[in-house]
């Protein structure tokens, strides 16, 4: 059985998610929030509140234990960009380009569990 969670329009470049997500992927779900939570990156905030989304819906909709869940696949995606411009020097533009991402994490049961 496999559970989904995805949060978009995460305010972090989708590059710098990537980087926490590699550190959780194909952990059990309790030890990668125990991870998670001593991180010092922005996007483990993210990942953490995702994951744990994750996991309350296997408990309440499909009556997994969350002590039998395991990160399968976690991965960032591009989301909208938002483009700003800041006036440069001789009237020339120079643009700000902010970047989101969204986050998708799908749980799956331990074998043999």
């Amino acid at each position: 059985m496999e559970v989904r969670a995805k949060t978009t329009h995460l305010s972090i470049s989708p590059q710098k998610l990537r980087l926490v997500c590699d550190k959780v992927r194909g952990m059990g779900a309790k030890q990668a929030v125990v991870v998670l939570e001593f991180m010092p990156q922005k996007g483990a905030e993210f990942v953490v509140k995702t994951l744990r989304s994750a996991m309350a819906n296997a408990e309440n909709n499909y009556d997994l234990d969350p002590e039998n869940l395991v990160v399968k696949t976690i991965f960032a995606d591009d989301g909208p960009r938002l483009k700003r411009m800041k006036a440069g020097a001789r009237g020339r533009y120079k643009p700000r380009v902010h970047r989101t991402a969204h986050l998708t994490i799908i749980l799956q049961e331990r074998e043999g569990a």
